[in-house]
Parts: structure tokens; C-alpha cells; sequence
């Protein structure tokens, strides 16, 4: 059998058939990739290519300003730029160094050193302002890269208060809670960028412009801030205290002036605002006010405190010094916790708890600002059978001194509990007001005749009270101190631990300035008559002669005492408020007429004459007054007709005492 010889041409053409087929497939493939690629993937692939050319940034805008009341800058957005050169740009070489020296104010060799370097790019030391960089813009080679820093004028002044901006975000205080109306709208821009992905000077297109953010005014007063925060730190210091809050407001209108906050020598917090502590003796005036406003007890009334040591259930109530039978109104000029806490027990559990409620306590106020704390007031189901007597001396709830400042004001402002107002407006970017804020009332805690009841008692804890430290000279002040034992971070009390607090409104007669302060364990003597009170006397004398202050000067002068008050080591007795419109004094002729003494006068009869009244005309006679009872006027000692000059004291004894 014979071999089939093979064909050798065969073969090479198989193969150069299969080569063929190899290369026309390989073509079919990269003529499709190509065809995907310009044609489907076309713009996928264009916006891949402009993404390396080009890139998109943010441009932040310019941050609104924080403002006082009276339009003092607290926080400003300032803008600042860094100035390029790119020296391969520069055309005329001269005309570069002449805007950098005119402009930038640099030294002739600076200018021409940075303008021909054979770097590819230098940086002008230093940031400049948009004034000096404005006509920097146009020169050819030289670029100008804009940023916005937020500052603050006064350095400290309120950093608890305003917050800080981190990362172009407002954290804490009002940079926090108004961010979005600071803030602004953010801009774009479209930055060329080389091969390697650095960005080509000059190759900036602006795509949109940011939009910048409004302003926001606040009821701070400045100055009146500059001064709380200087004697807080000073009091704070002289005391040995751990830290210390300062609120100053309008009781009328709820308007915080200041507020200030100490801890552990740093003010970026406020622990006015977050920080709840039990408030002591302070809360006495509000339990006073729900007896009187239940009409459980009057001022009248009294009660036996024994020798300052009243054991109750498995209790025992002290005072610092016994006082045997006294009146309300005695234990709350004396600050008697067995007294406070003997009235109490008239109030049912209903009646004290709504009361103290009413003032706010247990709740947030509504403050425009983070992190506020409720505090705490339980309801009365929680309550022990030793609730009623703790709370009434300001045990078993806690409180913020900004709710404090606020629920004294409620005693100055007729009985209103106003909301705490911190935002008085929010401007345009062209400065027109867009949001002017109003006073906000919350609810009526008390009726106004408890209020006019209660005053009286207030300023004679500072006449002659507990509260003698914060007594001025030429002004009534009513106001109530506190003592309250600090509690640790385990929750029990610690040794020899308080926080010493004092409330006060100014004037007296006709309240324009509510002050509320308190001191974190002050070393030493820490009752709140003792170094609260002058804090709050420190801070009234310090703000009256401001060229700003924030009152009516008319209606203070008429407030102001006809003559000068006595040493606080006398015995002091209350001096009757000044009224607006003088009223007349009822003339009587001398019992005596052999009483001729310098300057002296007939003390009129006053008899049915209500207390206020009465107290009103003997203080613009320059009398002292010992008020015994209330209601309308019994009698007087000595009699009427009797010749009395500036100075004397004369006893009104009320028909209710």
C-alpha cells in the first residue's frame, strides 16, 4: 500500500489563512472597543478627561457677624489672602515688582527677589486684605488665593456664650444654634489642573458666587458682659471658689444683658445654662409667694421655730441662730428653714408642686442656646413624707441659675414669667431687619398683689436681713441669698462643700435689672449673703456709671434714696421705695410746740393709710421705718403731730400683725 504524500503548500496556506482570520478578529475587537469607546462610552470618557483637567472646589462663604445691642462686632467672618507669583507668567517685570511694593507694601528686594526666581512658583510671605490685593488681580502673573477666618474682637470675651466654628461648622453657643443663619450659602469654582494634577495659576472660573450668611444681633451688652465676666473672675478668685455663674437680665422683657460662666478658671462653658444645682435658701421667696397666692398664710402669720433645731420624722431641720415665734415675713427676711419649712406644711402637695412649676422650675426655658438642662422636680407622686419640708428651703429639686434669674424676675415683673430672650434681631446681608424678636411672655405664676406683698420682704432682706452685703447707698435692692450643700459626682453630699447664691432686682420700686449669681464651693465663709451678695452689690455699682447702660436714667434717678444711707454695721431699718409722681404729704401741727429742733417737721397721720403708701411718704421725708404687721397703717410710733427730722426711726404698726 502506497503513503498519500502530503502537500507541503497546504500546510503554509492553513497557516496564513489562520494568521489572517487571528488579525481580522484582533481588528473586529479593537474596531468595537474603539466604537464603545467613542461612541458609548463617549461621555463617560470626556467627563473622566475633564475631571483630570479640571477641578471643582467649594469657595465658603462669608460667615454673617455676631453683634451686641448696641452693634458692637462679637464675631466677625475676615477675609484674608495669599499672594502667588508665577515668575515663567511675568510679561513686564516692572510693572510686577511696582504692584507688589505699592500694594503689598514688601521692600524692593522682596518684590524682585519673589518676581524672578527660576522656581516655577513662589509664595509672597504673609496674608493680605481684599483692599490690598483688589488691584493685584488683573497683574499678569501674579495670582491671589482668598480665605475666610472667623475672629473675635474681644478676644475671650463671652467664649462660652458665642461658641467657636470648626471645619466651617458652628460648634456650641450661638454659632451652633443660629449656624444656619450665619452660614450663608457656599459658591463654586472650576480649577485647571496640569498632566501631574496640580492646579495651573490663573485658570480659575467662578461658577457660583457664595452667598453670604446675616447677621445676628443679641441682647448682650458688651460692656455690661466685659464687667460681669471681670468680677466673676475676680470674686471667684478672692473666695477660692471652683467656679461661679453671673446672669444679668431685663425683667421686664426677659432680655439677657450677660452671662457668664467660670469653671475651673476656663469661661468656654456655661454652667448657668447646663449645669443644675440644688438652690437652698434662694427658693424661699417662691414658696413664700405659693402661700401667699393660695392664701394658706400671710405675712403676718407666724410660727415656732424653736432654738433652730426641729427633729421631724427622721430629720432634724436647723437654722444658724434660734428664733422663737416669728412671722413669714420674718423667716424669709431671716431665712429660717424650720420657719419655711413649718409654712409649708399648709401647701398640699398639688399646690406646692404647681407652684413651683409655674416659676419654671423642672423645665428648660426655652433659651436659645445647646446643651440647656432641665433640672429636676419631681412630681408629687415620687415625693417622700419629708418632700414637701425639702423643697420648701430648696432641697430634693435642682435648678440652673439661668432658670433662678428668670423665676426672680417673674417676682420683679408683676408676677410674669417671661421667656429668656438672647436673639433681638437678625439683620439682612444689606443690614434691613429680618426677624426682630418680641418679647415672649411664658405665663402668669403669681398674681401681681402676691408680688407687691413680696417685695417689701425682699428689700428687707437686704436692709437688714440676710442680705446686707449687696446693700447700696443710694438704691433700694430686693433679693434673697442661699446656702446649699454640693453634691459629688457620686451623688452624695461632700464635707464641707456649697454653692453660695444670691438673686436680686434693681430697683426695688420699679425693677429694671434682674442679677443672679452664684459661687461653686467657695473656700472659707460660703453663705450666700457673704460673698454672692457683694458679687451682685460689685456688679450694680460697676454698670450705673457706664456710658451705656441699659436702662431708663430718668426712672433710676427717681428710685434713687433722698438721703444717705447708714453704715451696715447699724441696725438698719427698711427705707420706703420712691414713687414716680410725689404724692402729698398729709400736714399735721406739732403735738409739742416747744419740739424746734434743726430741721425738723410733723409726722403726719397716717392711720388706715395702706403700708405702701405710708412707707412711700415717711421715706421722702428722709424717715427710717420699722414695719411691724401690714394691711393699712394702726398707728405709729411716735404719735402723729410728734416733730421728727431726717434720720429719726418711726414704727408703723399694721392692723394685719
Amino acid at each position: 500500500m502506497s503513503l498519500k504524500r502530503r502537500d507541503p503548500y497546504r500546510k503554509v496556506e492553513i497557516r496564513r489563512r489562520c494568521m489572517l482570520l487571528f488579525w481580522v478578529a484582533l481588528a473586529a475587537v479593537l474596531l468595537g472597543r474603539a466604537a464603545e469607546v467613542q461612541v458609548v462610552e463617549r461621555f463617560a470618557w470626556m467627563e473622566d478627561a475633564v475631571a483630570q483637567q479640571r477641578m471643582s472646589r467649594v469657595v465658603p462663604a462669608p460667615r454673617g457677624r455676631i453683634l451686641d445691642r448696641n452693634g458692637a462686632e462679637l464675631a466677625v467672618s475676615h477675609w484674608r489672602a495669599a499672594v502667588g507669583i508665577a515668575p515663567g507668567e511675568i510679561r513686564d517685570l516692572e510693572e510686577v515688582v511696582a504692584a507688589l511694593e505699592q500694594n503689598l507694601g514688601l521692600r524692593p528686594d522682596l518684590a524682585r527677589d519673589v518676581s524672578v526666581d527660576t522656581r516655577p512658583w513662589r509664595v509672597v510671605p504673609g496674608r493680605y486684605s481684599m483692599t490690598q490685593v483688589e488691584r493685584l488681580q488683573g497683574v499678569r502673573g501674579v495670582h491671589v488665593q482668598g480665605e475666610l477666618r472667623r475672629l473675635y474682637p474681644r478676644e475671650r470675651l463671652a467664649r462660652g456664650l458665642l461658641g467657636v466654628v470648626q471645619d466651617g461648622v458652628g460648634t456650641g453657643g450661638i454659632e451652633q444654634t443660629m449656624d444656619s443663619v450665619l452660614a450663608g450659602r457656599a459658591g463654586r469654582q472650576i480649577v485647571e489642573r496640569d498632566n501631574r494634577g496640580r492646579q495651573i495659576p490663573g485658570q480659575v472660573i467662578t461658577v457660583q458666587e457664595p452667598v453670604a450668611g446675616r447677621d445676628v444681633v443679641l441682647t448682650i451688652d458688651e460692656d455690661l458682659q466685659a464687667l460681669a465676666e471681670q468680677l466673676l473672675a475676680m470674686s471667684v478668685d478672692s473666695t477660692g471658689a471652683r467656679g461661679g455663674d453671673l446672669v444679668i437680665t431685663d425683667p421686664r422683657t426677659g432680655e439677657i444683658l450677660a452671662v457668664t460662666s467660670l469653671t475651673e478658671g476656663s469661661n468656654n462653658s456655661l454652667s448657668a445654662i447646663n449645669a443644675p444645682y440644688e438652690p437652698g435658701s434662694t427658693i424661699k421667696p417662691f414658696t413664700t409667694a405659693a402661700l401667699l397666692r393660695h392664701r394658706v398664710a400671710s405675712l403676718s402669720d407666724s410660727v415656732d421655730t424653736g432654738t433652730g433645731s426641729w427633729e421631724v420624722g427622721t430629720r432634724r431641720i436647723n437654722d444658724i441662730h434660734g428664733g422663737g415665734w416669728l412671722t413669714l415675713y420674718q423667716v424669709v427676711q431671716r431665712s429660717s428653714n424650720i420657719g419655711i419649712a413649718k409654712f409649708a406644711e399648709r401647701l398640699t402637695e398639688g399646690q406646692q408642686y404647681t407652684s413651683l412649676r409655674d416659676f419654671g422650675f423642672g423645665t428648660r426655658t426655652g433659651v436659645m442656646l445647646p446643651g440647656e438642662a432641665a433640672g429636676i422636680l419631681r412630681r408629687p407622686e415620687q415625693w417622700s413624707a419629708l418632700s414637701g419640708q425639702s423643697l420648701a428651703f430648696g432641697y430634693e429639686l435642682s435648678v440652673t441659675s439661668l432658670q433662678m434669674a428668670m423665676a426672680f424676675g417673674a417676682l420683679a415683673n408683676d408676677g410674669w414669667l417671661m421667656e429668656p430672650r438672647l436673639i433681638r434681631e437678625v439683620r439682612d446681608r444689606d443690614g434691613t431687619p429680618m426677624r426682630p424678636a418680641s418679647p415672649r411672655t411664658v405665663r402668669r405664676a403669681v398674681p401681681r398683689q402676691v408680688t407687691e406683698a413680696l417685695t417689701p420682704v425682699l428689700v428687707d432682706v437686704v436692709e437688714q436681713g440676710t442680705g446686707t452685703r449687696a446693700r447700696m447707698t443710694s438704691f433700694l435692692v430686693a433679693g434673697k441669698s442661699g446656702t446649699a450643700r454640693a453634691m459629688g459626682d457620686n451623688g452624695r453630699y461632700e464635707g464641707d462643700a456649697y454653692f453660695a447664691s444670691f438673686g436680686a432686682f434693681f430697683p426695688a420700686d420699679d425693677p429694671q435689672l434682674l442679677l443672679f449669681a452664684k459661687l461653686d464651693r467657695p473656700a472659707g465663709d460660703y453663705y450666700g449673703g457673704a460673698v454672692a451678695a457683694p458679687l451682685t452689690r460689685a456688679m450694680l455699682e460697676g454698670l450705673l456709671p457706664t456710658r451705656r447702660i441699659p436702662v431708663d436714667r430718668d426712672a433710676l434717678a427717681l428710685a434713687r434714696r433722698p438721703v444717705a444711707a447708714e453704715s451696715v454695721s447699724e441696725p438698719l431699718v427698711r427705707f420706703a421705695a420712691a414713687t414716680r409722681e410725689p404724692e402729698p404729704l398729709l400736714a399735721a401741727p406739732l403735738a409739742d410746740p416747744s419740739d424746734r429742733r434743726a430741721g425738723s417737721m410733723a409726722l403726719p397721720d397716717l392711720s388706715g393709710t395702706p403700708i405702701r403708701v405710708a412707707l412711700r411718704r415717711l421715706h421722702r421725708m428722709g424717715l427710717r421705718v420699722w414695719l411691724e404687721g401690714g394691711g393699712a397703717v394702726l398707728m405709729t410710733i411716735p404719735a402723729a403731730g410728734t416733730g421728727v427730722v431726717a434720720g429719726d426711726t418711726v414704727r408703723v404698726l399694721g392692723q394685719e400683725g
